[in-house]
């Protein structure tokens, strides 16, 4: 494996989050993880990439706990995410956010309404039941919607969007939660090009500006090395290269993508 520049810088960094020998195996004894250790930085956005089937999405998933580790730890801001449960657990996913590779916004809601769920970890049940958000959210949505480059959008209906106006959605929501990390699950593979470039600049974008670290699982390695600050490469459950996009050699990609004809 080539080791990251900086990767001591990153393991002293106490926004970073540590995984060690992390193993998820669907059906026992056939991991699909199989010992992960990684140090994500605590700013820049981190791609992942791989063939299917190789676990990077059961990685992001574990991360957030969508998906319950069989081993190892996860370690953020001093806890460990995968000993948790209960209201410990809903307290720490407040902190992580989450973007869909197929959106997952309430179609028959606004755009304001969508990203206002962003909220509902921090807001008592009464308020979110009846739709009374503080006014520091509301303005807060306004301020995304404009970041994302959605402003004069707020009360569409999320069914009469584009699909890359309904990722958009899908940043600003995850942001809405003031997150430490935001993990984003295969965001552009339901996009066009256009669509899939433009996501990826305002991750890029809203990574430096707002100093939230950004894990990105994506099949586009073009992608990952023109937006990305650091790739990791799997292959077969392992992590099999950590470093910068400029380091990321052909040689590398073969041994990432199992041959010569990767990209074919």
């Amino acid at each position: 494996m080539t080791a990251p520049a900086g990767a001591q810088a990153a393991t002293d960094d106490p926004r970073a989050l540590v995984l060690r020998g992390l193993v998820k195996a669907y059906r026992p004894g056939q991991p699909v993880l199989r010992g992960i250790d990684l140090t994500i930085p605590g700013t820049g956005l981190t791609a992942i990439i791989g063939p299917s089937g190789t676990g990077k999405s059961t990685l992001i998933r574990c991360i957030n706990r969508l998906v319950q580790p069989t081993a190892g730890q996860i370690l953020f801001r001093g806890e460990d995410l995968a000993t948790l449960s209960g209201t410990g657990l809903r307290r720490a996913r407040r902190r992580i956010g989450m973007v869909f590779q197929e959106y997952n916004l309430v179609e028959r809601l606004s755009v304001m309404e969508n990203l206002l769920c962003g909220r509902l970890g921090y807001v008592p049940v009464w308020r979110a039941w009846l739709r009374k958000f503080p006014q520091g959210d509301i303005d807060r949505a306004f301020d995304l919607l404009e970041a994302v480059g959605l402003a004069g959008f707020a009360e569409r209906r999320a069914d009469a969007l584009s699909g890359g106006q309904r990722q958009r959605v899908g940043i600003a929501r995850a942001l809405m939660q003031e997150p430490e990390i935001v993990l984003a699950d295969e965001p552009t593979s339901s996009l066009d090009p256009k669509s899939s470039v433009e996501i990826m600049e305002i991750l890029s974008r809203l990574a430096a500006e707002r100093g939230v670290p950004v894990v990105v699982n994506i099949h586009n390695v073009a992608l990952a090395r023109r937006f990305a600050t650091r790739v990791v490469g799997m292959s077969g459950g392992h992590v099999v290269y950590d470093g910068p996009p400029e380091g990321l050699t052909e040689r590398d990609l073969n041994g990432i993508y199992g041959g010569e004809n990767w990209q074919e």
